[in-house]
Protein backbone atom coordinates (compact mmCIF):
# COMPACT_ATOMS: atom_id res chain seq x y z
CA UNK A 1 0.00 0.00 0.00
CA UNK A 2 3.11 2.36 0.95
CA UNK A 3 4.54 1.45 -2.62
CA UNK A 4 0.81 2.63 -4.36
CA UNK A 5 0.51 5.89 -2.43
CA UNK A 6 4.23 6.71 -2.92
CA UNK A 7 4.08 5.84 -7.22
CA UNK A 8 1.07 8.57 -6.83
CA UNK A 9 2.49 10.93 -5.45
CA UNK A 10 5.61 10.56 -7.23
CA UNK A 11 3.11 10.80 -10.37
CA UNK A 12 1.58 14.11 -8.89
CA UNK A 13 4.73 15.86 -8.19
CA UNK A 14 5.75 15.15 -11.52
CA UNK A 15 2.66 16.66 -13.05
CA UNK A 16 2.64 19.04 -10.62
CA UNK A 17 6.01 20.19 -11.63
CA UNK A 18 5.40 19.71 -15.47
CA UNK A 19 2.46 22.26 -15.11
CA UNK A 20 4.85 24.67 -13.15
CA UNK A 21 7.89 24.51 -15.64
CA UNK A 22 5.01 25.43 -18.58
CA UNK A 23 3.35 27.95 -16.38
CA UNK A 24 6.67 29.81 -16.14
CA UNK A 25 7.91 29.23 -19.44
CA UNK A 26 4.80 30.77 -20.32
CA UNK A 27 5.40 33.44 -18.38
CA UNK A 28 8.81 34.16 -19.46
CA UNK A 29 7.91 33.38 -23.06
CA UNK A 30 5.09 35.97 -22.74
CA UNK A 31 7.36 38.69 -20.95
CA UNK A 32 9.81 38.40 -24.28
CA UNK A 33 6.56 38.63 -26.80
CA UNK A 34 6.17 41.94 -24.79
CA UNK A 35 9.68 43.62 -25.00
CA UNK A 36 9.59 42.35 -28.63
CA UNK A 37 6.43 44.24 -29.58
CA UNK A 38 7.40 47.26 -27.74
CA UNK A 39 10.64 46.90 -29.52
CA UNK A 40 9.09 46.60 -33.03
CA UNK A 41 6.72 50.11 -31.70
CA UNK A 42 9.49 52.08 -31.40
CA UNK A 43 11.26 50.98 -34.62
CA UNK A 44 7.81 51.84 -35.90
CA UNK A 45 7.63 55.21 -34.66
CA UNK A 46 11.11 55.82 -36.10
CA UNK A 47 10.36 55.14 -39.70
CA UNK A 48 7.69 57.06 -39.40
CA UNK A 49 9.31 60.10 -38.29
CA UNK A 50 11.82 59.17 -41.10
CA UNK A 51 8.93 59.51 -43.53
CA UNK A 52 7.23 62.46 -42.66
CA UNK A 53 10.85 64.10 -42.61
CA UNK A 54 11.45 62.92 -45.76
CA UNK A 55 8.10 64.06 -47.48
CA UNK A 56 8.87 67.59 -46.02
CA UNK A 57 11.97 67.85 -47.21
CA UNK A 58 10.53 66.39 -50.71
CA UNK A 59 7.46 69.46 -50.57
CA UNK A 60 10.47 71.97 -49.72
CA UNK A 61 12.18 70.50 -52.68
CA UNK A 62 9.16 71.37 -55.04
CA UNK A 63 8.63 74.54 -54.28
CA UNK A 64 11.72 75.43 -54.84
CA UNK A 65 11.74 73.85 -58.33
CA UNK A 66 8.46 75.55 -58.68
CA UNK A 67 10.11 78.94 -57.93
CA UNK A 68 12.55 77.95 -60.31
CA UNK A 69 10.39 76.84 -63.26
CA UNK A 70 8.68 80.59 -62.61
CA UNK A 71 12.45 82.17 -63.17
CA UNK A 72 12.96 80.34 -66.10
CA UNK A 73 9.56 81.51 -67.78
CA UNK A 74 10.40 84.69 -66.68
CA UNK A 75 13.89 84.37 -68.53
CA UNK A 76 12.20 82.70 -71.47
CA UNK A 77 10.07 85.47 -72.17
CA UNK A 78 13.21 88.21 -72.16
CA UNK A 79 14.92 85.57 -74.22
CA UNK A 80 11.75 86.08 -76.88
CA UNK A 81 11.85 89.78 -76.68
CA UNK A 82 15.88 89.94 -76.91
CA UNK A 83 14.86 87.68 -80.16
CA UNK A 84 12.64 90.25 -81.80
CA UNK A 85 14.63 93.14 -80.62
CA UNK A 86 17.56 91.54 -82.30
CA UNK A 87 16.10 90.27 -85.39
CA UNK A 88 14.48 93.85 -85.83
CA UNK A 89 18.20 95.21 -85.29
CA UNK A 90 19.38 93.15 -88.25
CA UNK A 91 22.43 92.35 -86.16
CA UNK A 92 23.80 88.70 -86.79
CA UNK A 93 25.61 88.25 -84.11
CA UNK A 94 22.75 89.70 -81.77
CA UNK A 95 20.70 87.67 -83.27
CA UNK A 96 22.83 84.08 -82.41
CA UNK A 97 23.66 85.41 -79.25
CA UNK A 98 19.87 85.86 -78.47
CA UNK A 99 19.16 82.27 -80.04
CA UNK A 100 21.79 80.69 -77.89
CA UNK A 101 20.45 82.23 -74.60
CA UNK A 102 16.40 81.10 -75.66
CA UNK A 103 18.34 77.38 -76.52
CA UNK A 104 20.27 77.41 -72.87
CA UNK A 105 17.08 78.57 -70.89
CA UNK A 106 14.81 76.05 -72.32
CA UNK A 107 17.22 73.51 -71.79
CA UNK A 108 17.20 74.99 -68.42
CA UNK A 109 13.45 74.71 -67.80
CA UNK A 110 13.19 71.19 -68.80
CA UNK A 111 16.23 70.15 -66.62
CA UNK A 112 13.82 71.95 -63.81
CA UNK A 113 10.52 70.24 -64.86
CA UNK A 114 12.47 66.72 -65.16
CA UNK A 115 13.52 67.59 -61.31
CA UNK A 116 10.03 68.30 -60.21
CA UNK A 117 9.00 65.50 -61.82
CA UNK A 118 11.66 63.32 -59.97
CA UNK A 119 10.61 64.79 -56.80
CA UNK A 120 7.30 64.31 -56.78
CA UNK A 121 7.43 60.59 -57.54
CA UNK A 122 9.55 60.62 -54.42
CA UNK A 123 7.20 62.75 -52.29
CA UNK A 124 4.86 59.97 -53.64
CA UNK A 125 7.21 57.12 -52.66
CA UNK A 126 7.86 58.18 -49.16
CA UNK A 127 3.67 58.82 -48.28
CA UNK A 128 3.34 55.39 -49.58
CA UNK A 129 5.84 54.05 -47.53
CA UNK A 130 4.94 56.22 -43.86
CA UNK A 131 1.03 55.04 -45.06
CA UNK A 132 3.25 50.98 -44.68
CA UNK A 133 4.60 51.94 -41.18
CA UNK A 134 1.47 53.64 -39.95
CA UNK A 135 -0.35 49.89 -40.33
CA UNK A 136 2.69 48.20 -39.11
CA UNK A 137 2.68 50.41 -36.16
CA UNK A 138 -1.28 49.23 -35.34
CA UNK A 139 -0.46 46.13 -35.95
CA UNK A 140 2.43 45.73 -33.74
CA UNK A 141 -0.14 48.00 -31.16
CA UNK A 142 -2.58 45.03 -31.47
CA UNK A 143 -0.62 42.59 -30.97
CA UNK A 144 1.00 44.08 -27.81
CA UNK A 145 -2.66 44.34 -26.38
CA UNK A 146 -3.26 40.54 -27.20
CA UNK A 147 0.23 39.67 -25.90
CA UNK A 148 -0.46 42.19 -22.47
CA UNK A 149 -3.58 40.50 -21.99
CA UNK A 150 -2.87 36.58 -22.64
CA UNK A 151 0.12 37.38 -19.99
CA UNK A 152 -2.10 38.70 -17.39
CA UNK A 153 -4.88 35.73 -17.71
CA UNK A 154 -2.03 33.13 -18.18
Amino acid sequence: MNREISGWTTGVAVVTGIFAGIALWATVAGAQEVRDDLRDIRGDRQDIRRDTRDIREDRREIRQDNREIRQDGRELRGDRQSLRDAIKSGDPQAVRNARRELRQDRREMRHDVAERRHDVRDLRQDRHERHGDVRDLRHDRRELRRDVHARRAG
